[in-house]
């Protein structure tokens, strides 16, 4: 497969589809790369886009990463990561590893294109199958504050997912008072009151000290777990959190590569036998940065089941049943056109089952579909 041209636009993407909600003013990239393969008179098209949470990364990839790979020349999908890397130094990661993930992701959907499977099957067949089922359990990601009747419309909201067949939610912590917080998580856990069915997410706001306190307060709450409580390199806040709370921690959202995986682990104070890792298949420098991830943490005894890929998009859900981790982050009513699943699918018993589309099946999602051909 050659890419023969990649085309980029840096476009908003809200925290919400409802305009009362502040959207956050984050950006992302989306790309649409062209192979020099033709099916039905029409060249192979893989699409991309830079997952959530960081910025576009127009300029890198139009710079850097795009004409790299495509003087590379013939291209496959685990070996273009040196192409574009080429001239790079080690370390340093900051936004280029989003930029490269960008680019990796519309790879991987032109390469299951092109063999006419979708993206899980096509990643059993060249990683190797591990027997895993295609479902995956699923969380329903969301639960911003609001800014007017917060409690009763968080609530409407975590009602959506349940009725919808989501049998586990997330919520954000730690921009109000804690005490505000705890009233959150009670609100929430009145729809979602099983054990470990709802979890928090304190995206990495806390310093030391409120960090510990928040644990403290949120013990007691049997939670699914408590992510991202404080940065993610202050180590020191990460054990002092673990060291007080013994239920589940979450944490490696905003680490990207496998040097910085290890650092957690040494660390943070992570403990194998409960506590999950959250890092984005995307923001790794896509899937190859993510497997090393997954074979340095296996390396050093964590199970696959503790991997839960960030992100709430398609190719997370391929990713993890592929690979047969523990499951996978959807977001079902945040950052639309990108979050959630196939335009009708349904779960089952709270899981959820990559689409047979070729690719990712982002032509799956009819708004997607059509922001991607705008390309």
């Amino acid at each position: 497969m050659r890419v023969v041209d990649i085309r980029e636009r840096t476009v908003d993407i809200s925290r919400y589809a409802d305009p009362s909600i502040p959207p956050g003013g984050l950006t992302t990239s989306i790309v649409a790369l062209t192979t020099d393969v033709v099916r039905n008179g029409r060249s192979v098209v893989g699409f991309g886009f830079s997952s959530v949470g960081r910025f576009g990364q127009g300029g890198l990839i139009r710079e850097r990463f795009a004409p790299r790979l495509i003087a590379a020349g013939a291209v496959d999908p685990l070996e273009a990561w040196a192409a574009m890397m080429k001239g790079e130094k080690p370390g340093g990661h900051g936004e280029r590893c989003v930029a490269v993930g960008t680019i990796d992701m519309a790879l991987w959907d032109a390469a299951a294109k092109i063999a006419d499977l979708p993206l899980h099957a096509f990643l059993r067949r060249r990683l190797g199958d591990r027997g895993s089922p295609s479902a995956v359990p699923v969380y329903a990601s969301g639960g911003y504050r609001y800014p007017e009747d917060d409690l009763s419309r968080l609530k409407d909201e975590l009602r959506r997912f349940r009725d919808s067949g989501y049998r586990r939610a997330k919520i954000k912590i730690g921009a109000a008072p804690l005490a505000r917080d705890l009233a959150r998580v009670a609100a929430a856990a009145e729809i979602f009151p099983a054990p470990q069915s709802l979890a928090v997410d304190a995206m990495n706001s806390y310093q030391s000290n409120a960090a510990i306190a928040a644990a403290e307060a949120l013990r007691p709450c049997g939670l699914m777990w408590l992510e991202d409580v404080c940065d993610p390199l202050d180590f020191d806040a990460q054990s002092a959190v673990t060291a007080v709370y013994d239920g589940p921690v979450a944490a490696g959202e905003a680490l990207f590569s496998a040097a910085e995986a290890k650092l957690l682990d040494r660390h943070g104070g992570l403990r194998r036998d409960r506590d999950i890792l959250l890092f984005d298949p995307v923001h790794c420098y896509g899937l190859p940065g993510y497997l090393q991830i997954v074979e340095t943490m296996e390396g050093r005894g964590w199970r696959r089941s503790a991997f839960w890929p960030h992100g709430g998009h398609l190719f997370g859900l391929h990713v993890a049943s592929a690979l047969g981790l523990g499951g996978t982050e959807v977001n079902p009513s945040s950052f639309p056109p990108f979050g959630g699943l196939i335009d009708g699918a349904v779960l089952s018993e709270g899981n959820a089952t990559p689409s047979d589309l070729p690719g990712v099946g982002f032509e799956g999602i009819g708004a997607l579909d059509r922001l991607f051909r705008g390309l």
